[in-house]
């Protein structure tokens, strides 16, 4: 008969999620992550797996629990409603919590080792996928004449995603919640728009 679990997994998630959010991928040990969880190793190890698992289970809890905002953005009327949902929803979660700051995905493996490679491709390979509904809804947005003729959907997805992860590195960094929201206003103000309505 075997061992009867001892421990709750989603407070260990969660724990696991704090860590992994403030340290990354690399710097969060096993001693960081059993000591947050309150959960001796080998019973981290029975229930998750490996360190890239219990990062894998992590990083989906994360898209669940904190990027709701983002499907909910890409419903919005306009494209420059989905850039500023998706901006100010990003500030408000990069500075919510102030023993981890920043973005899990962009703090997860900014850079890394080889060792890391796996993660760091999940990662890669999320916001590939949210650069293309970005992308798609701006292609529509610019079919349905709310985009200029000469707007470029893809690259209008490429930077608007270029300003959130800055955003993200700025936060970890440090910067002010106020000093990120110059920033949404300064990449807003550069949206595109219809001179000959204008």
């Amino acid at each position: 008969m075997g061992r009867h679990r001892e421990f709750d997994v989603e407070k260990v998630l969660d724990a696991a999620l704090c860590v992994f959010w403030r340290k990354g991928y690399e710097g969060a040990s096993y001693a960081d992550l059993t000591e947050a969880a309150g959960v001796e190793r080998p019973a981290l190890y029975s229930a998750f797996g490996n360190k890239e698992a219990l990062f894998r289970q992590v990083l989906n809890r994360y898209y669940e629990r904190y990027l709701t905002y983002f499907p909910v953005a890409l419903q919005l009327p306009t494209a420059r409603e989905v850039a500023e949902r998706i901006l100010y929803s990003a500030i408000d979660l990069n500075t919510r919590y102030p023993d981890h700051t920043g973005c899990l995905g962009i703090n997860g493996v900014l850079a890394g080792s080889d060792d890391a490679e796996p993660v760091r491709q999940a990662l890669i390979d999320a916001r590939a996928a949210g650069e293309a509904q970005l992308r798609e809804r701006f292609e529509r947005a610019k079919a349905e004449g709310d985009l200029p003729e000469t707007a470029k959907p893809d690259a209008l997805a490429a930077f608007l995603l270029a300003v959130l992860h800055g955003m993200a590195v700025q936060a970890k960094a440090g910067f002010s919640r106020d000093m990120l929201e110059a920033i949404a206003e300064q990449a807003l103000s550069t949206w595109p728009v219809d001179v000959s309505r204008a």
